[in-house]
């Protein structure tokens, strides 16, 4: 049977836009391209999940716009379970992204729907029982998050946290997180530090959760738990065209990697983070952002090609 993933999160249509380069604070930069695309942390994890091969339930809302009927659509064409998307009245989420030719970007979001998930229901809380790994960000409101990761610990679902957006968390979340997926700009938000000095990183948040993976971006991924056991993790060496998803891609093939092999032993974290950064850097290597999350041959064939006789 396939790992079953259930994503509890935000679903935004970004509207982007490429430029020679990033504007500065009250600067006009003419763009070059323009495009729609259907995002949001929690869809596109959702979509990463599905492509990587999971069962993928979606819990989440969009407007009653023409926007939120397309990122519906979007969900379904690739494979996700949407029993629990909501249709709210008003505007669905919309994200502004810019996108320079260094493949960097900034990202501004308006939440319109996905400010209406205050509250999960009984179906919800079967979704999520059934799945191996709950997955969770935080671009729906808290109350949602900490009511999903509650029910996910008392019925024995591993809960996986994405603190992005940064934000401090209460301990009453960070109690029923098993596993936290940070950069490193989160990661100094989360542990309420002034570093970005990866093991300061890693030593002051395994003071809150019991299992922490940095991302590293180009980089890769760096990786810590309460055992002892510290992990770096190198990226494939890629041509970066839009890392506007990456770090979903990455997040959403990590939580597929966890439902599949475990955390039993050092090689199966390995293989998992190893898995979730060919992931993230076959997304770098096209435009858009839930258009770019590759499916399961893809990534298999990046990791294959990077990490294939790696000790």
């Amino acid at each position: 049977m396939s790992a079953r993933v259930a994503v509890v999160g935000s679903s935004n249509l970004d509207l982007v836009v490429t430029a020679s380069r990033l504007p500065r604070p009250g600067e006009t930069v003419l763009g070059e391209n323009f495009r729609t695309v259907p995002g949001g942390k929690g869809a596109n994890q959702a979509v990463a999940a599905a492509r990587a091969g999971a069962a993928c339930d979606f819990v989440g809302a969009v407007g009653d716009d023409e926007f939120g009927t397309r990122m519906r659509a979007s969900l379904v064409d690739a494979g996700v379970d949407v029993r629990g998307l909501r249709t709210a009245a008003g505007p669905s989420g919309v994200a502004l992204i810019a996108v320079d030719r260094d493949a960097e970007n900034f990202i501004l979001v308006a939440p319109g729907a996905n400010g209406t998930l205050t509250e999960l229901d009984a179906d919800d809380r079967a979704t999520i029982a059934a799945a191996d790994v709950l997955l969770l960000q935080l671009e729906v409101p808290l109350t949602a998050v900490l009511q999903a990761a509650h029910w996910a610990r008392a019925d024995g679902t591993t809960v996986v946290l994405n603190a992005a957006p940064a934000a401090a968390l209460p301990a009453a979340l960070l109690d029923l997180v098993d596993v936290l997926v940070v950069n490193e700009h989160e990661a100094a938000v989360v542990a309420e530090v002034a570093s970005d000095d990866p093991p300061v990183l890693l030593d002051a948040l395994l003071k809150l959760v019991p299992r922490v993976v940095l991302t590293l971006g180009a980089r890769g991924a760096a990786y810590a738990d309460r055992h002892g056991l510290r992990l770096a993790v190198p990226a494939p060496q890629i041509d970066a065209v839009d890392t506007t998803a990456a770090g979903d891609a990455f997040t959403g093939a990590l939580a597929v990697g966890w439902a599949e092999r475990g955390a039993s032993s050092e090689d199966t974290v390995t293989a998992s983070l190893r898995w979730a950064c060919a992931a993230g850097a076959a997304c770098a290597q096209r435009p858009g952002a839930s258009t770019a999350l590759p499916d399961r041959p893809a990534i298999d064939a990046l990791y294959d090609a990077t990490y294939r006789g790696a000790q």
